[in-house]
């Protein structure tokens, strides 16, 4: 009998299933005293047109969340998304929410500006990419 034992790589690794879905997660940190602001224009600005996305099949899900308790300004973030798009093609589709801003804001200038606001309340802005790992049972 012969036994062949590998030297495979020992990390762990996202197991791949035949879900294509791909996950996003957006941190915000915001100057201090401006969360709420920025959460409120982000729900009237930014969230109606990922319903749509919802709507049309682009996007699974779209969560939301922020810390009950600040933390050290270093690891301190204000608010964070999470979204599941159908596949990675949908999630880096600069123009997938681009054909709902007219339907949705007919006033763009105005649009526009609220967003250009929104962002000069951010100190920091990042973006994480997860692969869910099959922990087994």
């Amino acid at each position: 009998m012969l036994l062949i034992l590998g030297t495979g790589n020992l990390h762990a690794q996202p197991v791949k299933t035949s879900d294509e879905s791909f996950i996003i997660e957006n941190y915000y940190k915001v100057k201090w005293g401006y969360a709420e602001e920025f959460i409120t224009l982000w729900k009237t600005n930014h969230y109606p047109l990922l319903k749509k996305a919802i709507e049309k099949g682009d996007i699974l899900s779209v969560n939301a969340e922020k810390p009950k308790l600040h933390s050290g300004e270093d690891t301190r973030w204000d608010f964070k998304v999470i979204l599941v798009f159908k596949n990675a093609k949908l999630a880096f589709d600069a123009d997938l929410t681009t054909p709902f801003k007219k339907e949705l804001y007919p006033d763009l200038d105005k649009l526009v500006k609220d967003e250009q606001h929104r962002f000069e309340l951010l100190i920091s802005h990042w973006d994480v990419m997860v692969d869910k790992i099959d922990l087994g049972k």
